[in-house]
């Protein structure tokens, strides 16, 4: 009979050696996106892995924490791709690149002053945990600002009770080239976001906020 013990240790090894060879192909690529050897040392590290855990659970009734699926290495490519340039990477680069442009509006409204400016403080106490005293935060605006930069510049640092949300929305544009935030200056409210005459735009989401259940409810 097959020794169980011998033949989890032997999967083990594939998954460690596995992992150092996808580790130094990480390494090599130095950040490269799509780089065909990460992409073959992954398949490999996740088929090992999930060997691996296959073993572990007909020996022992046991299972690793790694959630992987088996990956057919003669289809990975045709599944998942391998590089923006195909396998051997020689393909030509698109000659009809396209950058897509996403402005967003949305309002709000503030009722209570005082509540807002409390929980931006409290913001930005937990930014500069090193400020025995930091400068108080003055103005909605800048209440508004302090949520969005604690929150990474998310706008789902604004889902807070202090904010109630208003209509907005989303429009979708192709444009002809990316922004170019230098050319715009810092008081530039307008400019950053005006539409290029050769613009297209695509579509346009409009964002009604939810109603609460009371004001959903028919009046007698």
């Amino acid at each position: 009979m097959t020794d169980p013990h011998a033949e989890l240790d032997a999967a083990l090894d594939r998954v460690i050696e596995s992992a150092r060879r996808h580790l130094a192909a990480v390494r090599a690529a130095q950040g490269r996106v799509d780089d065909d050897d990460v992409w073959q040392a992954y398949v490999d590290l996740n088929n090992t892995s999930h060997a691996y855990d296959d073993l572990l659970l007909d020996a022992f009734g046991e299972v690793t924490p790694w959630d992987v699926e088996s990956i057919d290495p003669d289809e990975a490519d045709e599944r998942f791709g391998v590089g923006i340039g195909g396998a051997d990477g020689n393909e030509p680069a698109d000659p009809h690149s396209q950058v897509i442009s996403v402005r967003q509006r949305r309002d709000y409204r503030v009722p209570s002053v005082a509540a807002l400016l409390r929980v931006a403080e409290a913001a930005r106490r937990a930014e500069t945990p090193g400020e025995e005293d930091p400068a108080p935060v003055e103005g909605v605006g800048e209440a508004v600002l302090e949520l969005l930069q604690a929150g990474d510049g998310s706008l789902a640092a604004l889902d807070v009770p202090e904010l109630e949300p208003l209509d907005g929305l989303v429009m979708v544009s192709e444009v002809a080239a990316a922004i170019d935030l230098e050319a715009f200056d810092d008081d530039d409210a307008a400019g950053p976001f005006q539409p290029d005459p050769a613009d297209r735009l695509v579509g346009r989401l409009d964002e009604h906020p939810f109603l609460d259940d009371e004001d959903d409810s028919p009046q007698e």
